[in-house]
């Protein structure tokens, strides 16, 4: 797909996360995300950081972090969930959902694998399952390559993820089956409820305790 129609799709998942955001209740934003130590608002202060911060304030938040983007990233992220109130939040990414940011080297492609699977992570615990489309969902597993799998350290020798809502597959040997956005979730770490995952291989990913 073309920059333009990727772009669309970016703004496209802000809008249904602005809506999801703006519904919830006080209770619900300290609620935990699938990335872990960080609830709702933790989440949401990370995604709306390139919409606040200058670039020479990144630079010198990475500075302060000794040069980790991810040091920094979890500090801030902290430090702003409790400085700014969740109206707060959410208002800036109702501000900014045709903002043009995109990650280093990612394009329009890297920002809407940030959005999505970052707003899996607030809305599948949550429940929201009717959040993100499945064809956004299909746009950012799409994009995947190989070293971008292995940066999240899932083992996935053997196995055949396969989508059931989406055409989209991945990799050979035992299927595991699942909505795109499980099987995204799966692949970059997450742990997901029970029951979401389906096929012989899916006892391997199966949540413990």
């Amino acid at each position: 797909m073309a920059d333009a129609g990727i772009a669309a799709a970016v703004g496209a998942e802000r809008r249904a996360q602005v809506h999801l955001y703006s519904s919830l209740s006080e209770e619900e934003w300290d609620s935990p995300s699938l990335c872990a130590g960080w609830r709702v608002r933790e989440v949401l202060a990370h995604v709306t950081m390139p919409f606040r911060y200058s670039l020479r304030r990144v630079g010198w938040e990475l500075a302060k972090a000794r040069g980790s983007f991810d040091r920094m990233a979890d500090r801030r992220a902290r430090i702003d969930a409790r400085q700014l109130s969740s109206a707060q939040l959410w208002e800036s990414l109702r501000d900014n959902v045709e903002h043009p940011w995109t990650p280093p080297g990612g394009g329009p492609l890297g920002a809407l694998s940030h959005d999505v699977i970052h707003g899996l992570d607030v809305s599948t615990p949550l429940g929201r399952d009717d959040v993100v489309s499945p064809q956004r969902v299909r746009l950012v597993l799409g994009g995947l390559r190989p070293r971008q799998v292995a940066f999240f350290g899932v083992d996935l020798d053997g196995v055949q993820l396969r989508a059931d809502d989406v055409d989209w597959s991945h990799g050979s040997g035992e299927p595991v089956e699942g909505r795109a956005q499980d099987l995204l979730l799966l692949v970059c770490g997450r742990r997901l409820p029970a029951g979401r995952l389906r096929g012989p291989g899916s006892a391997r990913f199966a949540p413990v305790g």
